[in-house]
Formats: C-alpha cells, structure tokens, sequence
C-alpha cells in the first residue's frame, strides 16, 4: 500500500493505492490520524486500492467518526470490486461516496 498526501488549507486528499489489509491497514489508520488535526474536510481517493479486508474496513469506519466530529470524509473513485465490499458490508450506507 502507498499513500500520497496533497494538503490544500484545511482539506487533505490521500490517494491510496494497493491492498488495505490486516498488514498495512494500521498505517493507513496512523496517517489519518497524525494528517487530520485540522483539516475540515478528508478526501480518500481509492482510484489505485485493489482490495479492502474488515482491517481497512474499520479503519474506514474509524476515519467516518473522526471526522464526522470535526467535518466531513468523502470517498472517490473506488474500483467496483471494492465497492461490492462496501456493499454488501452496508458501508455503502453509512460513508459518502463520490
């Protein structure tokens, strides 16, 4: 997995990459945490992400809650063999997608 981190005042974009699984998931979850203090609005990009496992699952569902309390987390471009994950998991119902 790699993340690319572009800064933009208070909206963060990370573009990931690769497999978010029980391996890199807890980096996916320190660099949102350590890149958030701030930032009003998280975009993931997920353009390159090629699988998710329940470990990047809860870092999503980890990233919804933190912002949610200090503004708003938006997905893009998610591959449809990730969104089916998000779908049949009801995520597709509880985060924002673009």
């Amino acid at each position: 997995m790699q993340i690319q981190k572009i800064s933009d005042g208070d909206k963060l974009l990370l573009e990931v990459s690769g497999r978010v699984d029980t391996t890199t998931a807890p980096e996916l979850e320190s660099c949102i945490n350590e890149s958030t203090k701030g930032v009003k609005e998280l975009v993931l990009d997920l353009k390159d992400m090629a699988y998710i496992s329940s470990a990047g699952l809860r870092v999503m569902l980890k990233a919804h809650k933190l912002m949610s309390a200090q503004g708003s987390l938006i997905i893009k471009n998610v591959q449809s063999d990730v969104m089916e994950v998000f779908e049949m998991t009801g995520f597709s119902d509880i985060l924002r997608f673009e």
